[in-house]
């Protein structure tokens, strides 16, 4: 088993940028494919990015391609996502998720455990 907590988040101006990380603990972060999704007011949750165990191979939705960035320390047990050229579109509650499954999906039933969720927020 794992805890995730995510830390990171705020308020920033539109074109701005924010590196949220994601720390585990318990089991290490690397037996895990782990993910980021985003769920913003009134809305569902949805996939952002999503990486695998190794850190090899990563999605990204198309919303966010070529601005968001996700990476992995697996020595320090930490995820990262580093969004660049933010826009108050992308307000939102940002969750990490992890998984033991083998192989990167974006599905997001197929997360078992999940963090509390930072508030990202930008501004106009």
């Amino acid at each position: 088993q794992v805890q995730l907590v995510e830390s990171g988040g705020g308020l920033v101006q539109a074109g701005g940028s924010l590196r949220l990380s994601c720390a585990a603990s318990g089991r290490t972060s690397s037996s895990y494919r782990m993910g980021w999704f985003r769920q913003a007011p009134g809305k569902e949750r949805a996939f952002v990015a999503a990486l695998s165990r190794g850190g090899g191979n990563a999605y990204y939705a198309d919303s966010v391609k070529g601005r968001f960035t996700i990476s992995r320390d697996n020595a320090k047990n930490t995820v990262y996502l580093q969004m660049n050229s933010l826009k108050p579109e992308d307000t939102a509650v940002y969750y990490c998720a992890a998984d033991r499954g083998a192989v990167v999906t974006t599905t997001i039933r197929a997360y078992e455990y999940w963090g509390q969720g930072t508030q990202v927020t930008v501004s106009s």
